[in-house]
């Protein structure tokens, strides 16, 4: 992907994005959680109006200093929600650019009632830019956008381009889990995971083959088994 500086804020690299930011019409309640609840969710060093010199998130005082886990690429944000409520102990991140998914993600956090989460509405290489080092304890990459075809695998996240910055902001003996069905993608991943200082952790078929215990089926998932496609599930810790 190609870098470059913007003009408009001398110290943003300019990024090439290949997803998508908007789809269908938004709901008149999904806007509404836009307009409501989304700035005091969303960390306002992320911005880079807010922050054009890209100062780091203080993460202790956005989570009063709570362990730090980080989902990239929520989707419709169920899984982000279930890991907020199941574990209150731990402040969350999420990064999403598709709007319409930041918005699915609002309607079920007012819902949930769940107060440890931040929501990054925008590209998660943006996030990893104004996130400490060593600061993330987990991260989670779920059903990320497959890219099928060849040409298109160096979009896909699983390259050292996003991987090497995610590697900078994991603490030492952090996890990272990658989800997905795409038997491409999982070779994509088990090759140029640990390539960035990660030891992959399956000893037994069932390490890749069963979800996690604390796993709850996304939608995306389920379209996958619908469709035949066998998820896979590969656990990595960060090395150091």
């Amino acid at each position: 992907m190609g870098r470059g500086m913007s003009t408009d804020h001398p110290e943003r690299p300019r990024r090439n994005f290949y997803g998508r930011f908007k789809g269908k019409s938004l709901k008149q309640s999904q806007k509404t959680y836009l307009d409501e609840d989304l700035a005091a969710l969303a960390p306002g060093a992320v911005g880079w109006k807010e922050n054009p010199t890209r100062e780091n998130l203080d993460l202790d005082s956005l989570f009063v200093g709570k362990p730090v886990w980080l989902e990239i690429g929520f989707g419709g944000g169920e899984h982000l929600v279930h890991q907020a409520a199941s574990n209150p102990d731990v402040g969350i991140i999420g990064a999403e650019p598709y709007i319409n998914g930041v918005a699915m993600l609002l309607g079920k956090i007012r819902k949930a009632g769940v107060e440890n989460l931040a929501v990054h509405p925008g590209d998660a290489r943006d996030l990893f830019d104004v996130l400490p080092d060593q600061s993330i304890s987990k991260a989670f990459l779920l059903y990320p956008d497959p890219w099928p075809k060849t040409r298109h695998h160096r979009r896909r996240f699983v390259t050292q381009e996003h991987l090497e910055p995610l590697a900078r902001v994991l603490k030492p003996g952090a996890t990272l889990r990658v989800a997905t069905d795409i038997p491409d993608y999982v070779r994509q991943t088990l090759e140029e995971v640990p390539k960035a200082g990660f030891d992959w952790l399956a000893e037994r078929p069932d390490d890749w083959r069963v979800s996690w215990e604390d796993w709850i089926s996304t939608r995306y998932e389920q379209k996958a088994l619908r469709e035949g496609r066998a998820p896979h599930y590969l656990t990595f810790r960060r090395q150091g």
